[in-house]
C-alpha cells in the first residue's frame, strides 16, 4: 500500500440541509511536486484556487484555517453563503449578505457543483428554502421602506385635543366670542359666504394684502332667523408660535406651542371682510346639510390639532411632487367646501384664491422623533443641530439680534441650504433648493358636485 494515502478534507462551519455540497477530497503532494508549484499560478490537483483575501478562523497558534471548498461562511457565523448570495434577486458573481461582493467570494460562496458544472444531489431543496426566505424578507424590508416615503406624507390625527401647556400664552386671545354652532331646522335655507381679509388686518390694515397674505374664513346666514354665522380655523397662540418653537433652558427639546383650531361665532364683520378683501356667496344648502357639516366640523376640529404654515415641494413647477401640505386656515375652508359638496351642495362658478407658503428642497430625510432625537438615549449631535437651525427664530429679539439672526437664517437656508421641519410631531431634514422659498396666492376652484361624488 502506497504511503500516501488519500485523506478528507475536515468540514469546518456548518450549512443548512441539503444546501452544501460534499466537500472535495485531495490527495498529499510528494514535496518535490509541491516544490514544482510553489510560485506557479496553476492550482494542486483536485484543489480550487483560494480566494485572495481569505478570513482565517481559529486553528490553533499559527495555523490558518481555510473555509471549506463549497461554503463561505457569513461573518459571525449564520447562512452560508450558498445560500445567500445568489438568493432570488442576486445575479450570479454578486455579493449577498455577508459578502464581500468580489467575484472570488461570490464563487467560492456558491454551492459546489461536480464535474462538468452539474449540481451535487440533494443541493437544490435547502438552497430554494433559504432563497425563498431571503426573497420574503428582502420584500418585507422593502416595503417597510417605501410605506415611509409616501408623499406628501398624510397629517397625522389624533383621538383627542390635549390641553394647552400653560407655558404657551397668545397675545391675542383665541375666539374671544366663540359660541356653540346652532342646530338649523331642516326646511331652513342657509347662504354660505367666502369671507377673505388680509393677515392681522384689524392691525395693519391692507399692508399685508398687498403682499397677497390672506386669511380665509366661511359665513352663513339663515333665511328663516336672518342670523349670521362666521366659522374660521386658525393659531391659537399666533403664526410665528405654529412656524417656530421655543428653547426652554430647563428643557432637552424643542418646545411647540403650535396647536390650531375652529372658531364660529355669531355675526358676520362685514366691514372687515369687504374693506380690504372678499365677502361673498358661493352656495345656498337646507338646514339638515349644515348640521351634518357642524357634526363633521366637531370631528375635524378635535382630530386634526396642529397647525403646519409651509407647503414643501420639490420646485415651483407644475406636477412637481409635493412632500408636505400646510395645514392651516385656507385648508380648513377647501375641506369644508369639499364636505359640503359630498353633501350636494352646489357652488357657484367664481374664481377663488388662496395664499400659500413653499419651501423647495430635494428628497426629505425622516431624522426621528422628541424621544429619538433628545431623549436620553437620543442622537446628541442631531440634537444640537435642530436646535442651533432655531436658535436664531427665537421670538422677542431688539433689532441688532434680529438682523444677527436674519444673517444666520440665510447662511444655514440659503448658503448651506438647510431646513429643519417639525411635522406629525416629528423632526425631518429638507435640503433646501432655489428658489427656496415663496409666497403664491394661485387660484383653487371651488369643488365640483360631481367631482366630489365620483372621488369618493
Amino acid at each position: 500500500m502506497s504511503q500516501f494515502r488519500k485523506k478528507e478534507a475536515p468540514r469546518r462551519g456548518w450549512s443548512a440541509p441539503g444546501c452544501r455540497a460534499p466537500a472535495p477530497r485531495h490527495g498529499l503532494l510528494r514535496a518535490g511536486e509541491m516544490a514544482a508549484l510553489q510560485g506557479s499560478s496553476v492550482s494542486p490537483p483536485g484543489r480550487r484556487p483560494a480566494p485572495q483575501s481569505p478570513v482565517r478562523e481559529r486553528a490553533g497558534p499559527g495555523r490558518p484555517k481555510w473555509p471549506s471548498p463549497g461554503v463561505t461562511r457569513l461573518a459571525g457565523g449564520g447562512v452560508p453563503c450558498a445560500c445567500s448570495a445568489r438568493g432570488p434577486f442576486a445575479s450570479p458573481g454578486s455579493g449577498g449578505a455577508g459578502s464581500t461582493g468580489s467575484r472570488h467570494m461570490a464563487q467560492a460562496g456558491s454551492a459546489g457543483r461536480g464535474v462538468a458544472g452539474q449540481k451535487p444531489a440533494g443541493a437544490a431543496p435547502g438552497c430554494a428554502l433559504w432563497r425563498w426566505a431571503l426573497g420574503l424578507l428582502w420584500l418585507a424590508l422593502a416595503a417597510a421602506g417605501s410605506s415611509r416615503r409616501q408623499w406628501p406624507v398624510p397629517y397625522k390625527r389624533f383621538s383627542f385635543r390635549p390641553e394647552p401647556d400653560p407655558y404657551c400664552q397668545a397675545k391675542y386671545t383665541f375666539c374671544p366670542t366663540g359660541s356653540p354652532i346652532p342646530i338649523m331646522k331642516d326646511d331652513d335655507v342657509i347662504e354660505v359666504f367666502r369671507l377673505q381679509a388680509p393677515v392681522w388686518e384689524f392691525k395693519y390694515g391692507n399692508l399685508l394684502g398687498h403682499l397677497k397674505i390672506m386669511h380665509d374664513a366661511i359665513g352663513f346666514k339663515s333665511t328663516l332667523t336672518g342670523q349670521n354665522y362666521t366659522m374660521e380655523w386658525y393659531e391659537l397662540f399666533q403664526l410665528g408660535n405654529c412656524t417656530f418653537p421655543h428653547l426652554r433652558p430647563e428643557m432637552n427639546a424643542p418646545f411647540w406651542c403650535n396647536q390650531g383650531a375652529a372658531c364660529f361665532f355669531e355675526g358676520i364683520d362685514d366691514i372687515h371682510w369687504k374693506a380690504n378683501g372678499t365677502l361673498v356667496q358661493v352656495a345656498t344648502i337646507p338646514g339638515n346639510t349644515f348640521n351634518k357639516m357642524a357634526k363633521w366640523v366637531k370631528w375635524d376640529n378635535e382630530t386634526g390639532i396642529y397647525y403646519e404654515t409651509w407647503t414643501v415641494q420639490a420646485s415651483p413647477e407644475k406636477g412637481a411632487e409635493t412632500w408636505f401640505e400646510s395645514y392651516d386656515c385656507s385648508k380648513f375652508v377647501l375641506r369644508t367646501y369639499n364636505k359640503l359638496a359630498e353633501l350636494g351642495a352646489e357652488f357657484k362658478k367664481i374664481e377663488t384664491n388662496y395664499t400659500r407658503i413653499f419651501l423647495y428642497s430635494g428628497e426629505p430625510t425622516y431624522l426621528g422623533n422628541e424621544t429619538s432625537i433628545f431623549g436620553p438615549t437620543g442622537n446628541q449631535t442631531l440634537a444640537l443641530a435642530v436646535k442651533r437651525f432655531y436658535y436664531p427664530f427665537k421670538p422677542h429679539s431688539s433689532t441688532k439680534e434680529f438682523l444677527f439672526s436674519f444673517l444666520q437664517i440665510f447662511d444655514a437656508v440659503i448658503i448651506h441650504r438647510q431646513f429643519y421641519l417639525f411635522y406629525n410631531f416629528e423632526y425631518w431634514f429638507l435640503p433646501m433648493k432655489f428658489p427656496f422659498i415663496k409666497i403664491t396666492y394661485e387660484e383653487i376652484p371651488l369643488p365640483n358636485r360631481n367631482n366630489t361624488l365620483s372621488g369618493l
